[in-house]
């Protein structure tokens, strides 16, 4: 199922320089319960993103409208994935912005992933990827729509026993997975990467950083290198739709699905609802 400007249709002008430039920015959300769990944060990333493009900021209650209408389709025992995207609209030739900008909204409707449950409870093989991450203030944290980066790092590698790859900058800083933040576990604090120059920073991570101080426990944004993350007690990936998963291995360096990352697995668990307000 798709809607594009309100329209169910699959069909985007070419000139929409979403298309012609990746000027824009997406969401992807997770639907259970037939409802959209972290909206509100999903919702201020998006903002956020706009706000740095100097976009337009969409319509919220016609958004919020228009995915109620997609959370109705979702059967209440399934679980979904929304894709919501937002570009500057058309445009012509040129990288410069139309004086008039007309964004374009698309929102798509896809099953959600069937990992194996083993992911989530005894962890995944993960590996550092070659591509690396460029470094633009103006860009980092937001979710737009250039991947590139992470297009190249996924074609890495077809070996179906790794689940996921590690990128890092080009000053040799670990940053994130290909679809994923990343955090470690060193003597009881919790550390992950600070995104000041690239990288997602993701509603998971989000609401991980958030919740932390609410159960008394330290966490650290800052930068490291892969020696740092090696030398880990515990690590674990998270995103919007996996959730956590703990790593078990990375290349040749093994960890425990330690205590800490079950504690705030099972965190999510119990806050995992919709309209969470993390900050309270």
């Amino acid at each position: 199922m798709y809607l594009v400007n309100g329209k169910a249709t699959t069909t985007l002008d070419v000139a929409d320089r979403g298309f012609q430039y990746g000027d824009g920015l997406f969401e992807t959300i997770e639907i259970s319960k037939q409802q959209p769990v972290f909206l509100d944060l999903h919702l201020q990333r998006l903002q956020t993103g706009c706000q740095r493009l100097h976009l337009p900021p969409p319509d919220i209650k016609l958004l919020v409208s228009e995915i109620g209408v997609f959370c109705k389709r979702v059967p209440k025992a399934e679980q979904a994935v929304l894709k919501l995207i937002i570009t500057r609209g058309k445009g012509g030739r040129g990288y410069r912005p139309p004086d008039a900008i007309e964004p374009s909204r698309v929102l798509s409707l896809h099953p959600f992933p069937d990992y194996p449950r083993s992911y989530q409870e005894h962890g995944i093989v993960a590996r550092f990827c070659d591509t690396r991450l460029g470094l633009n203030p103006a860009l980092a944290g937001i979710k737009h729509l250039n991947r590139l980066e992470q297009v190249l790092a996924r074609a890495e590698w077809s070996n179906p026993l790794i689940q996921e790859g590690i990128m890092l900058d080009f000053n040799g800083q670990v940053i994130e997975g290909t679809m994923t933040n990343l955090f470690y576990v060193k003597n009881n604090t919790l550390y992950t990467a600070l995104l000041a120059y690239s990288g997602v920073a993701g509603v998971m991570r989000q609401v991980i950083i958030s919740l932390c101080p609410q159960q008394a426990l330290h966490v650290i944004e800052h930068n490291y290198t892969k020696a740092e993350l090696l030398s880990a007690d515990e690590v674990f990936l998270s995103n919007a739709i996996i959730g956590i998963w703990p790593v078990r291995q990375i290349e040749n360096s093994q960890f425990p699905v330690g205590p800490m990352t079950r504690q705030i697995q099972a965190w999510l668990m119990k806050f995992k609802v919709v309209g969470l307000d993390v900050e309270k």
